[in-house]
């Protein structure tokens, strides 16, 4: 199957593509966009891949699934268009980020900046109904971001791995903890977040300082 897709993850996700899953989701997800009001738009479902290709990768965050409000979703999890209100699980990440690198809150939620320095911002299930959060999971989508994740695990060495809550901590086994840095908290959502499980984590310093270890850029979030 030809998929619209960057270069290199195309050559190392391959194998996927031929799969009869594959087939089954790339027709469920034509007959939803046709049908239906799904976000983000059909030329940003691979943005997080076209955004990062896997020798460029430092730091991966995983997400689940794509906002469904109008206007929100591009592709990138945790992401929303520039004059977007912000998410509350945006807001507080942005707010931990100022508490911990003492950096202004930023005015735009598009986090296609941090895309462009080596992060992966990969949500579980790439498409999403307007309005039903959770509505394309279980379609396939899982299968493939799982193996894009382990792929890209097998190949690379030292990435950063931001797993956020307690769907993102059950994606740790696809990673060789020996090979990478795994970091984990809770969500970033205000449940979690009010309960003591998010701010302080200091992720995104602690990134900064391995990718220093390494004589790497550090990320500026």
């Amino acid at each position: 199957m030809n998929v619209k897709i960057d270069n290199s993850w195309k050559q190392l996700l391959q194998p996927e593509f031929e799969k009869p899953y594959f087939s089954d989701l790339a027709e469920f997800v034509k007959r939803e966009y046709r049908t239906h009001s799904c976000y983000p738009r059909g030329q940003e479902i691979f943005a997080a891949f076209d955004h990062c290709a896997p020798e460029a990768a430092k730091v991966v965050i995983i997400g689940q699934d794509p906002y469904h409000g109008p206007g929100q979703a591009n592709g990138l999890c945790f992401s929303v268009r520039d004059g977007i209100p912000h998410p509350p699980s945006l807001v507080n990440i942005f707010k931990e980020i100022q508490q911990d690198l003492d950096k202004p809150y930023p005015e735009s939620g598009d986090l296609g900046r941090w895309a462009r320095q080596g992060v992966l911002l990969l949500n579980a299930t790439l498409t999403v109904r307007a309005h039903q959060a959770g509505s394309h999971q279980k379609q396939g989508w899982e299968t493939f971001t799982d193996a894009a994740i382990q792929r890209l695990a097998a190949e690379r060495e030292n990435l950063v791995f931001f797993l956020w809550g307690g769907y993102a901590k059950r994606k740790a086994p696809l990673i060789d903890s020996k090979k990478h840095h795994i970091l984990t908290s809770g969500h970033p959502s205000p449940l979690s977040a009010n309960r003591g499980l998010w701010f302080g984590n200091g992720h995104f310093g602690k990134a900064n300082d391995i990718l220093r270890e390494q004589g790497r850029e550090p990320i500026d979030w």
